[in-house]
């Protein structure tokens, strides 16, 4: 008993010490006030409040208890100071945490002034020395720190607020060697650096979704860049970075040159034997004198000849004095020189007419006095535009870049791409194909005396002048930079770091005859990719699916005997070893770390572990208590252990400015605006509600999403007031449709009955008609056969033509009532007549008797539509028709009743021959129409 008074005399002794005055320190629900040394957090104060806070790491907002913490929390004057590695304001909910990386205090419980090292940008291979008394780790983010004197590295996930109370093997750190974020899946490679939003982040060089390749133009483990100069080296993780095509300046390509060299104006300068072609590349065509022979060359034409054919070199145009040669179409043939009396004039004369005379002594002939009018020049010499030039040793015609042609006795030009060229050993014997490329065309390369466009296997350039391909060294298959550094071997050998060895080193593995460096994530590999580790470093020991990453999981502890990841303890959240008793955070928040075990917390002053720390909240605050009689009571603080919710504060009252009564007068005025606008809004609501229930009533209302349609439009656009769209009153019509359809039907129905009794009785009528018609047309034809002369109804014999008989039954039996006295009419359907001259004389016609079909009168369309089908009962309905009315007879028809009144007349007189021939009687002029 009495040393535990000691101690805890001691402790408070200590603290005051360190702590001459009280703090309140606060998580979210609970404060104690008290002494303490600790530091991480931040420090909450507002104007006028009784003391400042400390607030640990949390969660806070509006809500929160105690009253005390919930007055500064939300007072308009609330001001934060934050810690190192922490960055917050007062602005609600406040959330307090650590930012990515690591804080480490020099004393135990977060003491001290912290130093803090947050989440690196990028990989640095560098590490920093550290001696914590304790360290808080931010959320997702992994520190190794190497402990002891083997330098073992420790991972910790979790805070620590004792590192003496860590297991043995851990407790004494050192070093911070890597800080990490967890958040990246896959893991980054080891160039790389996990970010807090989960992307690694690659350094200049590399490449890829986890920094584990090089970007083009990088090579080896660090990813360098290619020599300066260099276009391709050879790049890539497990390259050397030897350069295998240098930058080549001024390309023909830039200037749209193809045989020729482009100069610092962009003016192209062709090889002699090219030009300008037609489409406009400059040096793409033979010049003139010159044709394309088979190797791509521009060669001279033959002496005499100024245009020839490409490929076959035929000449095409021969020079003044000269004929093509039959036999040999590439040869131009001059004229014999001979005089006036036909002599011919030997070589090495021409002839001036009358004689003979000697040529120059540099022609071997000519066609003058002159040295430029040498056809062959003389020994030694070459025709090099119509003149005769020299030749150094190398057989380089004077003055030019072309070389002498022995065969042709020209100077002719270089070989394809070349821009020099000369002859290694230069005599009277020498062939033109035995010229040799001495320069080339940029972008191409000098190789056995001819300009190519890239070195040959076996060789390699040298970057003394970047254009000559030397011989590589006996030993090398291929090699790069120098005739000794092999890319591959001879003899069967591993061409390795430019040696040839017979095996391959440790960190390479074989392909290709080449030793390939392993990726820098590997210590031993089978290929060179990341994932094809074999074995892995001591930096990054966990081998994994092919992979070598820095740690295992939170919840594993990398087991050096097995070189595997092994599970912690379930009473630790983090660990270094297995067992209990290795724990380095503990997994259940009721307990606390005592020497590398989990052990439950004896928190005091009804406190608890505060979270993400793994400390009670009493151990970092020291209440004195009436024991240890070393210090003053602690002074009342209101509220610091009540809930807000029954917190009660008295204020004193005093007088209100200026500024706040117009606030408050402009306050009131608004609200009294808003309760107008509402109470408007809810009387137009009960009015719309009032006029939907009359519509609803009056079944007049549209429930249709044509009118919400045109509500909701009417609401975001307005209108205007009365003025609103109504659906047309489709019920209304409905309705009125149906009373239309019934009065129509029972209408119908009896106009229906009217229309059958009128059809009968009419149908009756007609048939007494007819009968009567019938006896008066038999009578007639019994009264005209007592005539002496013949009354046939028909001249002829019936027509052909189809008959009509059936048309119209009614309206022809109205037209022989009507006509009853004629003759010509026996049955009430027939539709032809005697003419008029078989009527008037009684003999038949000579000529066929025409018949004339009759057609209905059309019916007068309706001026009505179809959708006027019940207005048919507004009108009544329209009787048959009504015979037609009788018309006053024409002329020809009273000149044909006259006659037939003659002889009905004439019956009664004695028959005499020819009496049935009109006889004249004198009554004045003809009344036949067509004699008038």
């Amino acid at each position: 008993m009495l040393s535990s008074i000691f101690m805890t005399s001691f402790l408070f002794g200590a603290s005051f010490a360190a702590q001459s005055s009280p703090t309140v320190v606060c998580v979210a629900g609970q404060c104690l006030e008290g002494y303490t040394n600790t530091t991480i957090g931040a420090t909450l104060s507002a104007s006028g409040a009784a003391t400042s806070i400390l607030l640990l790491p949390g969660q806070y907002s509006s809500t929160t208890d105690p009253a005390l913490l919930h007055g500064l929390l939300t007072s308009s004057s609330a001001s934060v100071s934050s810690s190192p590695g922490f960055n917050a304001n007062a602005t609600l909910p406040l959330n307090l945490a650590l930012e990515p990386g690591v804080a480490f205090y020099p004393q135990s419980k977060y003491s001290g002034q912290a130093s803090f090292s947050q989440l690196p940008s990028s990989p640095s291979n560098t590490s920093t020395q550290v001696s914590p008394g304790s360290l808080a780790v931010s959320s997702s983010v992994w520190a190794a720190i190497s402990s002891g004197s083997s330098g073992d590295r420790v991972i910790f996930w979790d805070s620590v607020p004792d590192v003496s109370q860590l297991p043995s093997g851990a407790s004494a750190l050192s070093q911070l060697l890597d800080i990490q974020s967890s958040t990246c899946s896959p893991p980054c490679a080891g160039a790389g650096v996990c970010s807090s939003s989960g992307t690694c982040v690659c350094p200049t060089g590399f490449n890829g979704t986890s920094c584990e390749t090089c970007s083009p133009g990088f090579f080896g483990p660090s990813c360098q860049a290619c020599p300066a100069g260099c276009g391709s080296c050879d790049d890539g993780m497990t390259g050397t970075g030897r350069c295998l095509e240098p930058v080549i300046q001024n390309l023909p390509s830039t200037c749209n040159c193809l045989n020729g060299a482009c100069g610092s104006s962009g003016q192209c300068t062709c090889i002699p034997g090219w030009t300008t072609a037609d489409n406009g590349t400059a040096c793409a065509k033979c010049a003139d004198g010159f044709f394309l022979n088979s190797d791509g060359s521009c060669e001279v034409c033959s002496l005499g000849c100024t245009q020839c054919a490409d490929g076959s070199g035929d000449c095409i145009s021969c020079k003044s004095g000269f004929t093509q040669n039959a036999n040999d179409r590439t040869q131009c043939i001059a004229q014999q020189a001979t005089t006036s009396t036909g002599t011919v004039c030997p070589d090495g004369s021409f002839s001036d007419g009358s004689s003979c005379q000697p040529c120059s002594p540099l022609c071997q002939t000519c066609t003058g006095s002159s040295s430029s009018d040498c056809i062959i020049c003389g020994s030694g010499k070459y025709s090099l535009n119509g003149t005769c030039v020299g030749t150094d040793d190398n057989g380089v015609c004077d003055g030019s870049s072309l070389v002498a042609d022995n065969n042709k006795h020209e100077c002719n030009s270089c070989p394809s791409k070349c821009t020099k060229c000369q002859f290694t050993t230069f005599n009277v014997a020498s062939t033109i194909d035995q010229v040799q490329c001495s320069d080339c065309v940029a972008g191409f390369f000098l190789s056995g005396g001819k300009c190519i466009d890239s070195c040959p296997k076996g060789t390699f350039l040298d970057p003394k002048d970047n254009v000559t391909c030397s011989a590589c060294d006996s030993s090398c298959g291929t090699c790069a930079g120098s005739s000794t550094f092999c890319l591959t071997c001879a003899n069967s050998q591993l061409a390795s770091s430019g040696k040839c060895v017979a095996s391959c080193p440790s960190g390479t593995f074989s392909s290709s005859g080449q030793c390939i460096t392993c990726h820098p994530d590997c210590e031993t590999c089978s290929g060179s990719s990341f994932n094809q580790c074999s074995s892995c470093s001591s930096d990054r020991p966990v081998l994994t699916n092919g992979r070598c990453l820095p740690t295992c999981s939170k919840t594993q502890y990398f087991d050096k005997t097995s070189s595997t990841c092994q599970s912690c303890d379930s009473s630790c959240s983090s660990c270094s070893g297995s067992g209990p008793s290795n724990c380095l955070a503990c997994s259940s928040s009721s307990q606390v770390l005592k020497g590398g075990t989990c052990v439950s917390a004896s928190c005091s002053n009804s406190s608890a572990v505060v979270p993400g720390l793994g400390i009670c909240l009493s151990d970092l605050v020291v209440v004195p208590t009436a024991a240890s009689g070393t210090a003053a009571p602690l002074p009342t603080i209101t509220g610091i252990d009540t809930p807000t919710s029954s917190t009660t504060t008295t204020t004193t009252r005093r007088p209100l400015e200026w500024w706040e009564i117009l606030l408050m007068a402009l306050g009131c005025a608004f609200i009294f605006v808003v309760i107008l606008v509402c109470w408007r809004r809810r009387a137009r609501k009960r009015r719309a509600a009032a006029t939907a229930n009359f519509a609803a009533a009056k079944r007049l209302n549209h429930p249709g999403w044509r009118l919400r349609l045109a509500r909701f439009g009417e609401r975001l656009f307005g209108h205007k007031k009365g003025q609103r769209w109504m659906l047309p009153d489709d019920h209304g019509d409905i309705r009125l449709g149906k009373l239309r359809a019934a009065e129509e039907a029972r209408f119908d129905r009896g106009t229906e009955k009217m229309r059958v009794a009128e059809d009968e009785r009419h149908e009756r009528d007609m048939a007494k008609l007819r009968a009567s018609e019938l006896r008066h047309d038999r009578e007639m034809d019994k009264l005209l056969d007592a005539y002496e002369y013949t009354r046939a109804s028909s001249s002829r014999a019936p027509s052909p033509l189809p008959s009509l008989h059936s048309y119209d039954g009614d309206r022809h039996s109205h037209k022989a009532s009507s006509r009853g006295s004629d003759r010509g009419r026996t049955t009430n359907d027939k539709l032809a007549q005697e003419s008029l001259y078989s009527q008037v004389t009684g003999q038949p016609r000579r000529a066929p008797e025409p018949r004339q079909p009759v057609h209905d009168v059309p019916e007068m369309p309706s001026r009505f539509s179809g959708s006027t089908t019940y207005s048919s009962w507004l009108r009544p309905e329209q009787s048959a028709p009504s015979p037609p009315t009788h018309l006053a007879p024409t002329p020809a028809q009273e000149y044909a009743r006259s006659v037939s009144r003659l002889a009905d007349l004439a019956q009664d007189q004695p028959q005499q021959r020819g009496a049935y021939w009109l006889q004249p009687t004198n009554t004045g002029g003809s009344r036949n129409p067509f004699l008038r």
